[in-house]
């Protein structure tokens, strides 16, 4: 069974601590026959979302940059990781302008039941904000979320702290095996059952 996995390095270090807990879940994917493509967005210049609207037109950000390149990604892969150092107690903002312009402008790109991870890296604190602030990509678009033995953390500050970092690491590879068991599981289903049923979306105003 083929599965597909979309890899977003939100770190502005090619090779540091967050890759080296990607680099677990990688090598688990790999011995899994699991595909991953990984876009690596920590160094880019990005815009924020304006909150335009031309991509409710266009179907893309009217920004064309790296958030257009991925949308092809996003839309056939069968889950997503997130990778993300922790700076106060957040997700660095070229990450959150990525990765909230690559789920808004992708609104006709149906995201329900694929599965989603995020994965953060501190020196010591901040972890549990950053994890909770990116799941929320993934709760309000219909995407289950894989868990662990442990928060999706790893700890260390220079460059091959994670590496020494044997629960962190160990938790990466636990994460991997388990987004593989889901998406595999999904997709069973989806071949038995179909998606879940859909209602018309209700919006709440409060216009009077």
């Amino acid at each position: 069974m083929r599965m597909k996995v979309l890899i977003i390095n939100g770190s502005p270090r090619s090779h540091g601590n967050t890759a080296a807990a990607l680099d677990e879940m990688k090598k688990v994917f790999t011995a899994k026959g699991v595909e991953f493509e990984e876009v690596h967005v920590g160094q880019l210049e990005l815009h924020s979302c304006i909150s335009c609207g031309s991509c409710s037109k266009t179907g893309k950000c009217v920004f064309d940059d790296e958030v257009n390149k991925t949308a092809p990604l996003l839309e056939e892969c069968d889950g997503v990781v997130i990778g993300s150092p922790v700076h106060f107690a957040q997700a660095p903002g070229a990450l959150t302008s990525f990765v909230s312009r690559l789920f808004y402008s992708t609104w006709a790109v149906d995201k329900t039941m694929k599965v989603g991870a995020s994965v953060v890296c501190a020196r010591r604190g901040g972890c549990s904000a950053t994890f909770d602030e990116l799941n929320k990509y993934f709760t309000i678009s219909n995407m289950p979320i894989a868990s662990s033995q442990y928060w999706n953390s790893i700890h260390g500050r220079e460059k091959g702290e994670a590496d020494m970092d044997e629960e962190g690491k160990q938790t990466m590879r636990t994460l991997a095996r388990n987004m593989t068991f889901l998406m595999k599981s999904i997709a069973l289903g989806k071949e038995k059952f179909g998606l879940p049923e859909t209602e018309e979306h209700a919006w709440t105003h409060f216009i009077r």
